[in-house]
């Protein structure tokens, strides 16, 4: 048994002050307000300990990218570097052999445990609204194409973001939840009433919400305000100032709630790394400030964020408590993970130890120590 204590633990969403958290292994044996039983093994008295953030929607991260075999680890471990401790790899929209061969690799390193699973960003997206992704292998659902890929992951995929416009969609979204697949809505540039339906046939998830979709119109609200306002969906929000304005972000946090609010990094391998330029599947990306985009365009191309950084945002903006939630819990049941979100006995031991600034200290996942 290894006991922690700290001057403030994140348990059931509430701040505890302070709190202790008790491992036996990979698991949490138990965990409480106030002091701890025995003295602790660990003591972090002007620390927050929180449960471990998980990122259902990236790329890659310090100069690796989740479409190279070889770099998987490398990125997952940059970002795990940063507090999460669950990651969900994206891969972009590619050829149907690249697309193959990234879910082969994916797979194994979900089933080793270097990821949480595989989401599918493409290929059947709008090309109206194709953002970063190479719209010359965007297509519609082919259901041949899906029962592969699905054959191809084993389970290992999660979450697969599709455009609800495109023909076969409706039969795509019907197979993938049979599968036990999210479908998520994004790129896209359905109309509000053709999201609902993609919703009412299972849709739970919006795509990094208000990018890569029309913008709120009073005549031709759009998929956006579908999805914002549906109880049953789960809305991305990349809240890094430059995929949207603080305010909206602000305004999207109080409409659907932190419980429906899952942060993303929808980071690239630029993440941690130096400006210049990078890859995003076959689409050449420069980073100027910071800031990724299409290259020679305005067009911006995923991030280079990582979770602690957004959650250090929407502390500010929304509180600390409702930030714990979009970057935890609010993921997890998006994704109907079990037994990670959250700090609490027989989860997995993955929490993120946060001072006064709320910069990351240490990271714990599965009970060990980064």
């Amino acid at each position: 048994m290894h006991l922690i204590r700290a001057g403030a633990v994140v348990l059931d969403g509430k701040l505890c002050r302070p709190g202790w958290v008790q491992i036996a292994g990979w698991q949490i044996f138990t965990c409480g307000s106030g002091n701890p039983p025995r003295p602790p093994d660990q003591d972090f008295p002007d620390c927050i300990v929180a449960p471990g953030f998980i990122d259902m929607h990236v790329h890659g991260g310090g100069g690796a990218s989740y479409v190279d075999a070889e770099n998987i680890g490398g990125a997952a471990d940059f970002h795990l570097s940063h507090g999460t401790t669950t990651t969900m790899a994206s891969l972009v929209t590619t050829s149907p052999d690249k697309l193959l061969a990234g879910v082969r690799a994916l797979a194994d390193a979900t089933r080793d445990g270097t990821l949480a699973g595989i989401h599918l960003e493409g290929p059947w997206l709008s090309t109206a609204r194709c953002g970063a992704h190479d719209p010359v292998h965007m297509r519609d659902p082919d259901p041949a194409e899906i029962d592969e890929l699905l054959a191809a992951a084993d389970g290992a995929i999660r979450m697969v973001t599709l455009a609800p416009e495109r023909p076969g969609s409706g039969e795509a979204i019907r197979r993938l939840r049979e599968a036990g697949v999210v479908v998520a809505v994004g790129h896209t540039d359905a109309t509000y009433e053709l999201t609902r339906q993609a919703i009412a046939l299972g849709a739970t998830v919006g795509t990094h919400l208000f990018n890569a979709m029309p913008p709120l119109n009073h005549r031709e609200p759009g998929a956006a305000l579908a999805l914002l306002e549906h109880p049953d969906v789960t809305v991305e929000l990349i809240a890094d100032g430059v995929h949207m304005h603080p305010a909206m972000a602000l305004a999207a946090m109080r409409a659907a709630g932190a419980d429906r609010v899952a942060l993303i990094t929808d980071a690239i391998a630029a993440a941690g790394c130096a400006d210049g330029s990078y890859q995003l599947g076959g689409v050449a990306i420069d980073v100027e400030s910071g800031v990724a985009r299409v290259h020679a365009t305005t067009t911006i191309a995923g991030s280079t964020a990582t979770m602690d950084q957004l959650f250090r945002t929407a502390a500010a903006q929304a509180g600390l408590e409702a930030a714990v939630r979009m970057t935890s819990a609010t993921p997890a049941r998006a994704l109907g993970l079990q037994q990670v979100g959250e700090l609490r006995a027989g989860y997995d031991a993955n929490l993120v130890v946060l001072n006064r600034d709320l910069r990351v200290t240490a990271v714990m996942k599965r009970g060990h120590w980064r």
